[in-house]
């Protein structure tokens, strides 16, 4: 998909809904050298409900790996897990293309309990 492409077919309010996006917090961050491209793997708390989640990320442009341990970010949680490697991704943590096309994350601008979901 191209970052600079026109607005999606248009969708019913359904359709959104079985996407389940959720905040959580990242716990743990650390190199994904086995990455085809730049990646980093991220463990991320979204709750008791749903419990903490795999993700590889390419973050690594516009992100630091001491900045993500803490920080909230959003992510789908009902996509079926995708095997990257050695590592088994269970989630889709979002982000938009900068300018360059570099990954900037999605995320509140106010904490949020882990978990809330999307709306």
């Amino acid at each position: 998909m191209s970052e600079r492409a026109g607005p999606s077919a248009e969708i019913s309010f359904d359709d959104f809904m079985r996407v389940d996006i959720r905040i959580g917090t990242i716990v743990s961050a650390e190199p994904f050298p086995e990455a085809r491209k730049p990646a980093f793997k991220l463990v991320i708390d979204f709750g008791p409900e749903i419990g903490q989640k795999k993700s590889s990320a390419q973050i690594t442009v516009r992100h630091s790996l001491d900045e993500l341990v803490g920080r909230q970010v959003m992510a789908v949680v009902n996509f079926p897990p995708r095997q990257i490697g050695p590592v088994r991704s269970e989630v889709l943590t979002l982000g938009f293309p900068d300018e360059a096309g570099h990954v900037v994350l999605a995320a509140p601008s106010h904490p949020v309990p882990n978990g809330a979901r999307l709306f």
